[in-house]
């Protein structure tokens, strides 16, 4: 979600980098995960959705 205080280019540029970082630590997470769609809307914000294992329980084919 974008930020109000600052401007519409660095805002969306923060929520790019949360984005980032969000999958970055999808990756480096041991739960296994995929990202179904990633929705960049016309504001710059980012419409995220996956589905991801919480704990160790078995996904069987769930994730592929």
């Amino acid at each position: 979600m974008l930020k109000d205080d600052v401007s519409q280019e660095y805002a969306a540029k923060l929520v790019q980098d949360e984005v980032a970082a969000y999958k970055e630590g999808l990756k480096r997470s041991a739960a296994k995960h995929r990202i179904l769609e990633e929705d960049l809307q016309s504001d710059g914000s980012v419409i995220l959705k996956l589905i991801k294992q919480y704990n160790q329980s078995p996904v069987g084919d769930y994730l592929d």
